[in-house]
């Protein structure tokens, strides 16, 4: 996993990790146009590439929030994944939830969200400016609402707006997910397939394919991407490694079940001892 750090020269430099990965903070947002976002090769390369691009800002305000949340390490996706790679790309996909799930902290940046959001949510207002911010209708966020411990808000200024629990309601009637599950996505089992799918019908996504991608981690599976295979077929395999998984796992407990049992007989004739005298 790579992350980036802050350096004395007001940039960023990466650092990988393989083991014993540090604490860190984890950036969810919309993406600009693919020129105004800082790639991986401009922070790779260093020199200050990519800070002339708008997306450059987005990087300035994680670290500025990470520092001040005491973390030295965060994460953003534009940069932190050599996309040029279709390993690498891969890999990360199949990785992006735990990375959110294992972040310290995660700063949702809500770049169409002006800050004078704050005097409504302060007269309790419906938050409409809010709940309508593209984030909410993109695929990828949809597993980066879930999965971290702890997610906040802020506005295109970097005004924090509250964190997950603060907008329950809202974010619930926005997106159809259940409550429960937002409190706690442990209870997103307690839906079937097919329901936790609806969840995200109405999120849209840059190629077609990754409105099925974007679902690996949620549903704990793995599989290739195959760009070009088209929505449909990426969800039939989709739906066939969610059966897979799932018959696994049942298998596994069954197994688990009847080794307790062998386990658990023992021969009568062992337990004599333990017992009273005329008994």
């Amino acid at each position: 996993m790579r992350l980036l750090q802050a350096t004395s020269d007001n940039d960023f430099s990466l650092v990988e990790y393989f083991d014993d990965i540090p604490p860190y903070a984890i950036l969810s947002h919309t993406w600009g146009a693919d020129h105004e976002e800082v790639t991986f090769k401009d922070i790779y390369k260093g020199k200050g590439k990519g800070k002339t691009k708008l997306g450059y800002e987005k990087l300035r305000f994680c670290a500025a929030q990470a520092a001040r949340d005491g973390l030295k390490f965060f994460w953003v996706d534009t940069c932190c994944i050599d996309k040029g790679s279709s390993a690498e790309l891969s890999e990360a996909i199949n990785s992006m939830y735990a990375w959110y799930k294992g972040s310290t902290k995660c700063y949702v940046y809500l770049s169409d969200v002006p800050c004078r959001i704050l005097d409504i949510i302060r007269q309790e207002i419906p938050v409409d400016t809010f709940l309508s911010s593209r984030w909410f209708t993109r695929g990828w966020t949809f597993q980066e609402l879930l999965a971290p411990e702890t997610l906040v808000f802020f506005a295109a200024d970097g005004t924090e707006l509250g964190d997950r629990a603060s907008f329950l309601e809202g974010i619930a009637r926005q997106t159809h997910i259940p409550i429960d599950v937002l409190q706690d996505n442990n209870y997103a089992v307690n839906y079937n397939v097919e329901k936790r799918i609806d969840w995200t019908m109405h999120r849209r996504t840059k190629r077609e394919e990754d409105a099925a991608y974007c679902l690996l981690g949620f549903f704990g599976v793995q599989m290739p991407l195959i760009y070009g295979e088209g929505r449909a077929r990426a969800f039939a395999r989709l739906r066939t490694e969610i059966k897979r998984h799932r018959f696994q796992k049942n298998l596994l407990t069954v197994v688990s079940f009847m080794r307790f049992l062998y386990d658990g007989v023992v021969d009568v004739r062992d337990t004599a001892d333990l017992c009273p005298p005329g008994t």
